[in-house]
């Protein structure tokens, strides 16, 4: 979703993503069925936890009665309010005081302003490699202690330490992560349509016009928040161009201009320039946030705005909010081989410490636990790439198999390339790729227009 420059070369380095669109296709089956919570276990090993298997005692954490700590992040909603389930098992564990401070984007605009007035929190969570790349160069961002070094080590494939480093030091806990290669959609408008789920783009167009035949728009875009539009392009590029090109464009190695941008927005506009492809056409998309496109494709019974929306799995906690249950009503697949196999996209938001203290590496060290992750991940709409995690305690199956192909998929994925991207050009509501994006939206057939003010923009934040 949201991110930042140089330090996007630390990829898991040059493999193709061959490997882990096999592992997530395979992991994710056709049609998976949704399960109930699984049972929680008793083994609380040393009094620490509640004595459920998710709160069971891996981590040693030092105390810390009359400490208090601040933790700012852009989460909002659902999200939120799970999040802080976590921090008040950690509160439980060590004696201290922990407040969530709610940010905006970007959220390094909102730090700058928070440390300028002399109040910094103590820990940022930060949704795009680039931001703590831009806090390390601005000073405010402290390197992790060995605790929290020792926890990622053991508990996180090499990939995922790295992309939190800047030179070579770690500075980052990859404490959530998303899967943003697939799309979702509603059970009774495809069986009503007689729809299938496709494998590929030419069969995704297929699916698209037997949902439009039926009487149902086919898709749900949020164009409201340009990332979501950012995701779409990502996934059509990377599966169109391969993986070296996605490299080299998320460095600006190469320019906006370049054919294979022409290209990808040429497919893209196959379903943005459709007529009545998208649900509300463009002026409505535009005016429509992530949240509710997800909720308007399983809302209205047979009849909902639409019967598809992209994104990924952390999309489960919208359709959450709707009466509609993930595996049955509501399904998934991943997004389909545009061009040889099918794109694998990640994202994810990293702990970081601003204030160093023994309580904020404390902190670090329970974010980068399998304790922490596994608080969170039986809360359902979340997605962690600790591979310590029992993954029994995702709360259904279709969570449960996304997070083990990500896990599987080890060093095998790669990044949203706007969150490598300087903030500026890829994480701004407004600005650079985000706007650009939503102009396309507006206007499909501009191609050529798109990405000259995608380069503009692009040389201008990345520095020439």
């Amino acid at each position: 979703m949201r991110t930042s420059s140089t330090i996007r070369t630390r990829r898991a380095a040059k493999k193709t993503t061959r490997l882990a669109a096999t592992l997530a296709a395979g992991a994710l089956a056709l049609s998976l069925t949704a399960c109930g919570d699984d049972d929680s276990g008793s083994g609380d090993k040393d009094g620490q936890g509640t004595g459920d298997k998710e709160t069971s005692s891996t981590v040693t954490l030092p105390r810390l009665d009359g400490e208090s700590l601040e933790v700012a992040a852009v989460w909002t909603g659902a999200e939120q309010k799970n999040f802080k389930t976590v921090l008040a098992e950690f509160e439980k564990r060590t004696g201290a005081k922990v407040t969530f401070v709610p940010a905006q984007d970007p959220i390094i605009n909102f730090l700058g302003s928070k440390i300028a007035g002399g109040a910094p929190p103590d820990v940022a969570l930060l949704p795009q490699p680039g931001a703590i790349k831009q806090a390390v160069d601005k000073g405010w961002a402290k390197p992790l202690g060995a605790e929290a070094t020792k926890e990622l080590g053991e508990n996180y494939s090499q990939g995922w330490q790295d992309i939190g480093k800047v030179g070579g030091k770690q500075y980052g806990v990859y404490y959530k992560a998303a899967n943003k290669s697939l799309i979702w959609y509603n059970a009774q408008v495809f069986e009503n349509a007689g729809a299938a789920e496709p494998k590929t783009w030419d069969e995704l167009l297929t699916t698209a016009q037997t949902v439009y035949d039926s009487g149902v728009t086919p898709f749900s875009v949020g164009g409201a928040e340009g990332w979501t539009l950012t995701d779409w392009f990502e996934n059509v590029y990377l599966s169109q161009a391969g993986p070296e090109k996605y490299d080299q464009l998320a460095q600006h190695k190469i320019k906006w201009t370049d054919p294979s941008v022409k290209e990808a927005l040429t497919t893209l506009a196959e379903i943005w320039g459709k007529k009545d492809y998208v649900a509300g056409g463009a002026a409505g998309a535009l005016q429509t946030d992530f949240p509710a496109s997800v909720t308007q494709t399983f809302t209205g019974g047979d009849q909902p705005k639409a019967g598809m929306v992209y994104e990924g799995d952390f999309a489960q906690v919208n359709i959450g909010q709707t009466k509609s249950k993930v595996g049955t009503d509501a399904k998934v697949f991943p997004f389909p081989a545009v061009g040889d196999t099918a794109p694998v996209v990640s994202g994810g938001d990293a702990a970081v410490i601003l204030e160093d203290s023994k309580a904020a590496q404390a902190l670090a060290t329970w974010l980068a636990s399998p304790d922490a992750a596994a608080i969170h991940a039986k809360l359902g709409g979340f997605l962690s790439p600790n591979k310590a995690i029992d993954t029994s305690v995702y709360p259904n199956e279709v969570q449960k198999k996304i997070a083990e192909a990500l896990i599987a998929a080890g060093d095998d994925f790669r990044f949203d390339m706007s969150d490598q991207a300087p903030q500026a050009f890829g994480g701004t509501p407004g600005k650079g790729e985000w706007k650009t994006l939503q102009d396309f939206l507006k206007n499909p057939k501009d191609v050529a227009g798109t990405q000259a003010k995608l380069e503009a923009d692009a040389a201008a934040a990345y520095g020439g």
